[in-house]
């Protein structure tokens, strides 16, 4: 039975859904994603409810990982589909294998076929499925040989553990490697990757990442649209007010919080105040809202992933899905000058290795 919830209010219609890079994959524009939240600071309860929310609001795509609450944000997640007796075929589930669950043995992190097969395995037995959609590998590791991490990956999609497989935070030159070995040795290649990308972290995506876009369709799950919540306008008074990311997990972004008074987070601030007043005065929308629907203009993001913790934030999140038609030529000037940090990309793009 499907959990008790009121769901957003928006029709599964209203959804867009694009190709992840050159596979015949359909993900949602907006997925929703695990880190620190399901199975973290959001319950089971409100996780279930969360997603049963999400999938009636269009979305079919979820995203995990198994360091994520050190595997519990899969579990979660599992449960969660299998209680909302949701079809799995009408899903696409991602988790990505790197960091391990705490495991301290030399075996239990990186990306040996030892580690990524025996993770594969143990994040179906957490989240109680059968395969996943899409596994990436969650950073490179240049202890392996490549050639040993794309024939790994390759074993979990001939063994029915997963249908693609991906990167993230990779480099152009670390895929393009990948890509290349796995199209000498006939094996499937990765399709996409998981870099940040939002307003304020753009040169990752508009401009590092560019040969393997136009050389591979490469495709992107993005991560942080609202650069760990700074982009919701919580912070335009400089503070950290209570309840909020930086508060609430305060150890593990004490880094940003001490940036907030540098000149460099104070500038940001003041950028952040100027496109709240854009996004109010012109769009009618709230800041968080309007930072999301910016990153979707992007043709290379595939899937902007978003991290809510309530279902007030979930349906703020998908008005987006309003906003991004109003973002005309003109909306996105003011945006640029605003902003004032778009990568130059102009002259000959550097060839892939």
């Amino acid at each position: 039975m499907s959990a008790s919830t009121q769901s957003p209010t928006y029709d599964r219609k209203n959804m867009q859904f694009r190709r992840l890079g050159p596979s015949g994959l359909r993900v949602s524009l907006f997925s929703l994603g695990g880190w620190l939240t399901l199975g973290g600071s959001v319950n089971q309860e409100l996780t279930t409810k969360m997603i049963d929310a999400a999938y009636k609001a269009g979305i079919n795509t979820f995203d995990t990982a198994e360091v994520y609450s050190k595997g519990e944000s899969e579990k979660a997640m599992g449960k969660a589909i299998k209680d909302l007796n949701i079809k799995r075929t009408e899903l696409v589930l991602i988790t990505k294998i790197y960091f391990g669950c705490g495991g301290t043995d030399p075996n239990a992190t990186g990306l040996s076929r030892k580690h990524v097969i025996e993770a594969a395995d143990q994040t179906l037995e957490r989240a109680g499925l059968k395969y996943w959609d899409v596994i990436l590998a969650h950073q490179p590791d240049p202890t392996v040989p490549m050639e040993e991490v794309v024939r790994a990956f390759n074993r979990l999609i001939e063994s029915d553990r997963c249908f693609y497989w991906g990167t993230s935070s990779w480099s152009a030159d670390q895929i393009s490697e990948a890509t290349q070995i796995a199209h000498r040795l006939g094996l499937i290649a990765p399709i996409a990757d998981q870099p940040q990308y939002n307003m304020m972290h753009r040169h990752t995506l508009e401009k590092d990442l560019l040969p393997v876009f136009e050389k591979y369709q490469y495709g992107t799950t993005i991560w942080s649209p609202l650069q760990f919540g700074m982009l919701t306008g919580k912070y335009n008074s400089g503070k950290v007010p209570p309840g909020s990311r930086f508060d609430t997990n305060s150890d593990f972004f004490k880094g940003f919080i001490a940036k907030l008074e540098t000149d460099e987070g104070k500038a940001t601030v003041a950028k952040i105040r100027k496109l709240t007043e854009l996004a109010e005065s012109k769009l009618q929308c709230k800041m968080a809202t309007f930072a999301i629907a910016w990153t979707a203009l992007n043709p290379n993001v595939s899937t902007c992933i978003l991290g809510a913790s309530s279902l007030e934030q979930l349906e703020e999140n998908l008005k987006a899905l309003e906003v991004l038609p109003k973002l005309t030529p003109e909306i996105v000037k003011e945006i640029e000058a605003i902003l004032d940090n778009k990568p130059e990309v102009e002259g000959p793009k550097r060839p892939l290795n």
